[in-house]
């Protein structure tokens, strides 16, 4: 739909009819020293045929680099006909179906993501999804304090494996809620919790996050943890990569009774990087907690006709009227991204899935092999990895990367900053979409670069006579 503004002529006869002088004292209310005076960082407007130039010369600096990064989204092969289908009129532009009666369709698909969900996790009920991984795992947080009403501490054992952007995303949302996260540390050997250290007598903690794979790409023993949390009364919060699942043991039988929440980043599901979102959360749970859930469930029914019919079962909505009482005021469903996942599992289905994790676990271990012997540079953690794994490098990783930048590779995630007692050490990921003379490439700039730098800072000294 075009974007035609108002004459001047008809915005003075829409101030006259609700009889207010101009558009600025609409504003009244906002406190003078808060409102900005006219956008003064906003060049001047072009026309058009200067702004198809601008936007042309934009594009040509979006060069094609090697991505060995991953920390949470990653580059996995997209099927052409997932996007060619999401832009069709129908999905792109379908808003939330308030009524129902009118949008089988978007019913009928949410429906669908729903069912993959619980079958790739081995959960009871999915929510129709949430913003981003971030704010799910945030969302699970508070649902657990609210489920769990026998543990009044409000005590979420977080540990630090936890991708540390997700921990900052909880903590924000939480932290005026009277919930405390209590930090658990990883083993420095392993890169995970260590269950034998676990205490014997917690306390009263009313859920623990376990992550799996977690920020290290490391693989906890989730059965350990899920177990010694049901033991002391906690509910057991899973944080997963989907792709994992297709290889890994799902969150629903975890330990003798498997996890009560699950959730986590759907981008691995048909959503490309594109800088960083959208993206979406999805969220799982055990039918007895879904009263407590986030966002809305979609069923299916049948109407007088005997024919089958798509409703909205649960809706938990800030919209409601509910205010305080909401069960969220965040659970918007990101119903694009999720059409995107929809069409992506139904292409790939439960083999092709398998497959995409298997190549990418394939081409992480190729890369870790051959990395590993470059001098300088070792493999930290020594517990098995999914698609990342943590190296240490003598020197310093910055200068590192900084120079694979320069040859159009994105080198990986340094740590440094999110974890200092790990030195200089960089986060590595290869997925499907990685060869072997990729990993080849990589590895000889790697070697290249950090003889280069070591010969910098040890020169040779000339021999006496």
């Amino acid at each position: 739909m075009p974007f035609i503004p108002h004459t001047e002529a008809e915005v003075q006869q829409m101030l006259a009819a609700i009889d207010v002088p101009t558009i600025e004292s609409l504003f009244d209310e906002i406190p003078a020293n808060l409102r900005r005076r006219g956008l003064t960082t906003v060049p001047d407007g072009l026309p058009e045929m200067d702004i198809g130039r601008l936007m042309r010369q934009r594009a040509a600096q979006d060069e094609r680099t090697l991505c060995f990064a991953g920390a949470g989204a990653y580059e996995h092969h997209i099927p052409a006909a997932v996007w060619e289908l999401v832009i069709r009129g129908e999905f792109y532009s379908a808003y939330t179906p308030y009524q129902a009666e009118a949008s089988q369709g978007t019913l009928q698909l949410l429906y669908e993501y729903q069912t993959m969900m619980t079958r790739l996790t081995g959960m009871e009920v999915s929510n129709a999804s949430l913003y981003d991984g971030a704010s799910a795992l945030a969302e699970a947080v508070l649902m657990a304090v609210r489920a769990h009403r026998k543990s009044e501490s409000k005590r979420i054992l977080t540990p630090r494996s936890v991708h540390p952007h997700y921990q900052r995303v909880v903590e924000t949302t939480v932290k005026h809620q009277g919930i405390v996260l209590a930090n658990l540390d990883y083993d420095r050997n392993s890169g995970c919790i260590d269950p034998t250290r676990l205490p014997t007598n917690p306390g009263d903690i009313t859920a623990l996050i376990i992550p799996q794979p977690n920020f290290f790409g490391a693989l906890e023993d989730v059965d350990a943890l899920t177990d010694w949390a049901h033991r002391h009364n906690m509910l057991v919060i899973a944080l997963v990569n989907p792709t994992s699942l297709a290889l890994l043991k799902p969150p629903g039988q975890w330990g003798a009774r498997g996890a009560d929440i699950v959730c986590g980043e759907g981008q691995p599901l048909g959503a490309p990087l594109a800088s960083g979102g959208p993206y979406f959360g999805f969220m799982c749970c055990r039918k007895e907690f879904v009263r407590q859930m986030p966002g809305r469930i979609i069923g299916r029914t049948t109407d007088r006709d005997g024919k089958t019919g798509y409703v909205l079962t649960l809706q938990a909505r800030e919209q409601h009227i509910r205010r305080s009482k909401a069960t969220s005021n965040i659970c918007t469903n990101q119903g694009l991204l999720v059409t995107a996942a929809t069409i992506y599992m139904s292409l790939m289905g439960p083999q092709g899935l398998r497959n995409v994790a298997v190549r990418s676990h394939t081409n992480t271990l190729e890369l870790v092999n051959k990395l590993g012997k470059v001098p300088g540079v070792k493999k930290l953690f020594s517990r098995p990895f999914f698609h990342e794994a943590v190296f240490t490098f003598e020197l310093p990783v910055t200068e590192i990367m900084r120079a694979l930048a320069a040859q159009g590779i994105v080198g990986g995630v340094a740590l440094q900053s999110y974890y200092p007692e790990l030195g200089n050490s960089l986060l590595v990921c290869a997925t499907e979409t990685k060869q072997t003379a990729d990993i080849d490439f990589y590895v000889e700039h790697i070697a290249r670069i950090a003889g280069r730098l070591q010969a910098a800072k040890c020169p040779v000294q000339p021999k006496m006579n």
